[in-house]
């Protein structure tokens, strides 16, 4: 499915998602640069794909910083010949109303979550058309970018930002052969999640609430996500650009 000359860069790799999209993009073949601001935490994963047998770097990497995003993606395409996948995974959140969001919270999020997926698709697409066209960018968003989600204004606006960047970059580069798709997750059982429920005075009852919003009846893995994230990287989705792809156990369908 995935030639091994392709090259990746995942951002947010260091925990949760992101390393969990990096490990199953470098289990399909790839070459994968593990970029986080948590050097800790992206060293590990790094030093994990390459004990498995694959092949792997970490960059370290602040998504809001412009100029950094320009170079990591320089550097990676320098030392690998090309970058053919762009993970934008990397995301926070701070819990809040929209009158108990404070600005530097919002900030935050819209500065990691929308500018940081901002900054990755604009270097990501200019160094594929400086390869001649081609390559496929996946932008992590979320459900709450879809609905209302209780508590979490500025989350919720930063998550709808990647969808509509996600579409108008897919648009804007079609028929270079760049395609653009977003995945938007629903409750996975992630570090943020585990944060959450270990900040709230009934953790169990917490996650039990969190297990039964979904249908399914629990929450997801972000093994699962990156199953959806290789799919949309690889050559068997060759057609589909544009698109948001729900992955919430059924939590949106009610």
């Amino acid at each position: 499915m995935i030639k091994k000359s392709k090259i990746a860069l995942v951002t947010g790799a260091g925990s949760g998602i992101g390393e969990a999209i990096a490990k199953k993009l470098s289990g399909a073949g790839m070459t994968v640069a593990v970029c986080d601001i948590d050097e800790q935490g992206g060293r590990r994963v790094a030093e994990e794909i390459i004990a498995q047998g694959h092949t792997a770097k970490f960059y370290a990497l602040d998504v809001t910083r412009e100029a950094e995003m320009a170079a990591v993606i320089e550097q990676v395409a320098a030392e690998y010949g090309r970058l053919d996948i762009m993970v934008n995974n990397a995301g926070v959140g701070k819990a809040g109303t929209v009158i108990e969001q404070t600005e530097a919270d919002w900030d935050l999020m819209m500065n990691v979550n929308a500018k940081g997926a901002f900054f990755g698709c604009k270097y990501a697409i200019k160094q594929m058309l400086k390869q001649g066209g081609g390559g496929a960018i996946v932008n992590i968003a979320s459900v709450a970018g879809m609905v209302g989600v209780l508590n979490r204004a500025g989350y919720c606006a930063s998550k709808a930002a990647i969808v509509g960047l996600t579409k108008s970059a897919a648009s804007d580069f079609a028929e270079q052969g760049i395609r653009v798709n977003a995945i938007s997750p629903g409750t996975i059982a992630s570090p943020w999640i585990q944060k959450i429920l270990s900040d709230n005075p009934n953790p169990e009852a917490a996650r039990t609430q969190m297990e039964q919003r979904q249908p399914i009846g629990r929450m997801g893995t972000p093994e699962e996500i990156a199953n959806l994230a290789l799919f949309l990287a690889s050559d068997e989705a060759s057609f589909i650009t544009g698109s948001n792809y729900v992955a919430d156990g059924g939590l949106t369908v009610r």
